[in-house]
């Protein structure tokens, strides 16, 4: 952090009555936002530093309304400066579902929360709905394919593959090919980063209540099973498959008219599974932070199972083709970030 941004810092603390508070980092992210841990005689908050213009902590304000306004626990705002970046927020602790799960807390109890809360959300009138701030940006080919094509742009060179003449494009057309099993998919407000890192357990609250919501600053309007899938695909620790296939039934049963949902949920995980294998990858090369690269492994199997399915046969095709077996096992070794 530079001096000005301290300073900053420090001046919106003053202004909003916390002034002379004890800051610690509470967490970093893969973004260039950064979370801290306010103390303030008997009081505690969150403060968010999204340093403007490589953030804008509008969308995250805009969204955290719109879900407290439907009944679920979004951290409430208590102070606020979007010129400078700086949110004050309600400290939901330290409960996320990551060190409950790493503590030996229920797995099946935080999970079936989970999926609870999601369907609590896709269920409320509204949520789909354009905040009065700003509207909210739709999941469309264009988003999905600029997402898809971090794969090919970031974890091909990091793993020392070079695409042919015409490998792109190849590419973008086997995903527009893909994105056909969407059609007729039920839109809603989709979080995009719902997963265990960014899920809570609230004491105190019954319900859905009880699931604190984290980091929906990226969210669209988008198919339904999107979220779902999130969670039960996660990209950094191995889901039980039991546990998996428990979630899809709870959900499916939620909403028993919901067709095309295998050929959706593939295309879905296959298309999130190849961002992330290329943010992961980017944030290692261009961001000079490898923790994200031991999981690529992982997320490369994930990627692999979607492909399974009829709708991506495209993409499968494409990916025998022109990924090597050998880079899908191992995590990539940009030279920045290996001794």
């Amino acid at each position: 952090m530079t001096d000005a941004r301290a300073s900053a810092r420090a001046e919106f603390l003053a202004r909003c009555g916390w002034g002379g508070a004890a800051v610690a980092p509470l967490a970093a992210d893969a973004s260039f936002r950064s979370y801290h841990r306010v103390r303030h005689e008997n009081r505690r908050s969150v403060l968010m530093d999204a340093p403007p213009p490589l953030e804008d902590v509008r969308p995250f304000r805009a969204i955290d309304r719109r879900l407290i306004a439907l009944g679920l626990s979004a951290p409430a705002i208590l102070a606020e400066d979007a010129g400078e970046g700086f949110l004050l927020l309600e400290d939901f602790g330290d409960g996320t579902f990551t060190r409950l799960l790493r503590e030996g807390a229920d797995e099946t109890a935080l999970y079936d929360l989970a999926v609870d809360t999601l369907i609590a959300l896709h269920r409320a009138p509204g949520a789909a709905d354009d905040p009065p701030e700003m509207p909210l940006p739709v999941y469309d080919a264009t988003r999905y394919l600029a997402e898809a094509a971090l794969l090919p742009e970031w974890f091909l060179p990091a793993a020392g593959v070079a695409l042919p003449a015409g490998g792109r494009a190849a590419w973008d057309a086997a995903w527009r090919e893909a994105l056909a099993a969407l059609e007729g998919q039920p839109q809603t407000l989709v979080l995009r980063d719902f997963h265990v890192d960014n899920l809570m357990r609230l004491a105190g609250r019954r319900g859905v209540a009880a699931c604190g919501l984290l980091d929906f600053q990226d969210a669209v309007r988008g198919p339904a099973l999107y979220d779902l899938m999130s969670l039960l695909e996660d990209a950094r620790r191995d889901m039980p498959p039991a546990l998996a296939a428990r979630g899809k039934v709870r959900y499916r049963a939620a909403f028993p008219q919901l067709a095309g949902f295998d050929a959706a949920w593939a295309v879905l995980a296959a298309q999130r599974h190849a961002k992330v294998i290329g943010i992961f990858a980017r944030l290692a090369v261009r961001d000079g932070k490898p923790g994200y690269l031991p999981h690529i492994p992982r997320v490369w199997r994930l990627f692999e199972a979607a492909l399974a399915h009829p709708a991506l046969a495209a993409v499968a095709a494409w990916t025998a083709d022109f990924v090597p077996e050998a880079p899908r096992r191992r995590p990539p070794c940009p030279a920045r970030t290996c001794a």
